[in-house]
């Protein structure tokens, strides 16, 4: 029987996406891989999917305070030494297959400001507050 791409991944596949995180952040935090736009930039991976199958892996990323323009500079640096980065990953983590690896920006940490704001917006506050006094008075009947 087939997974579908709705189900959970394993726990295999999610100890080795953590493993191959690791080594990334590794290799970013040492510098080991030398392209300018990597040396001018803190880069912070915060997760790397496996497929089941283990063949294919997608490590998400964010340059640390950098725009648009850096951002897109560090993970088309990222991309290009792909292949860099996939030979390390094979030797530091112990799996059948050489991951095919590709970057991809974190859009959570963008995803929370935006829920930030809208939490911290003028109208749910008001909508807050209202539901507050509703339910003390729900309490008090």
């Amino acid at each position: 029987m087939r997974k579908g791409a709705g189900e959970r991944p394993s726990l295999r596949t999610l100890k080795v996406g953590e493993a191959m995180r690791h080594v990334l952040a590794d290799l970013l935090a040492r510098g080991e891989v030398r392209d300018p736009a990597l040396d001018a930039a803190i880069v912070s991976v915060s997760e790397v999917r496996v497929s089941p199958d283990l063949r294919h892996a997608t490590a998400y990323v964010m340059p640390v305070g950098a725009d648009a323009a850096a951002q897109a500079a560090v993970l088309a640096a990222l991309n290009s030494h792909a292949r860099t980065f996939r030979h390390e990953l094979a030797r530091r983590v112990n799996t059948r297959y050489a991951a095919e690896l590709r970057f991809r920006l974190d859009e959570t940490f963008e995803e929370a400001a935006r829920i930030e704001a809208l939490l911290r917006s003028p109208r749910v506050a008001r909508d807050l507050e209202a539901g507050q006094s509703r339910r003390i008075d729900l309490d008090e009947a």
